[in-house]
């Protein structure tokens, strides 16, 4: 439980969303890390820890929180990225060896169209 403890706290700090390695080297970040784990140990009985995970992280944190809802609750999760689609804070994404910046917005809505960033 300890484990899962930090990796939320992890999460709710993020400063970036990355799902695999990044970077020339493939290099995994520690909030890719985090969220793996919560992954590992994902269950219906998280969801009201997802909740409070996504109304009080970082931007970043959000698109965790709203990615791990929709795994456990795909409603849950619909509404999440309904709910960040009117959100204009930067989020910082990477896509293999790509950085990009982008608005919580703009990411949800490609969530919703089915257009993974």
């Amino acid at each position: 439980m300890e484990e899962l403890e930090r990796a939320l706290q992890e999460l709710e700090r993020a400063d970036v969303v990355a799902f695999g390695g990044v970077g020339f080297a493939g290099e995994v970040l520690s909030v890719t890390r985090a969220f793996d784990a919560i992954v590992e140990q994902l269950s219906p009985e998280l969801h009201p820890r997802l909740d409070r995970l996504f109304d009080r992280a970082s931007p970043a944190g959000r698109v965790y929180a709203a990615v791990l809802l929709g795994r456990i609750d795909p409603d849950a999760g619909r509404h999440a990225w309904q709910r960040l689609e009117g959100d204009r804070a930067p989020v910082e994404t990477f896509s293999g060896c790509v950085k990009n910046r982008t608005t919580l917005a703009e990411y949800a809505a490609a969530q919703n169209e089915g257009k993974p960033d």
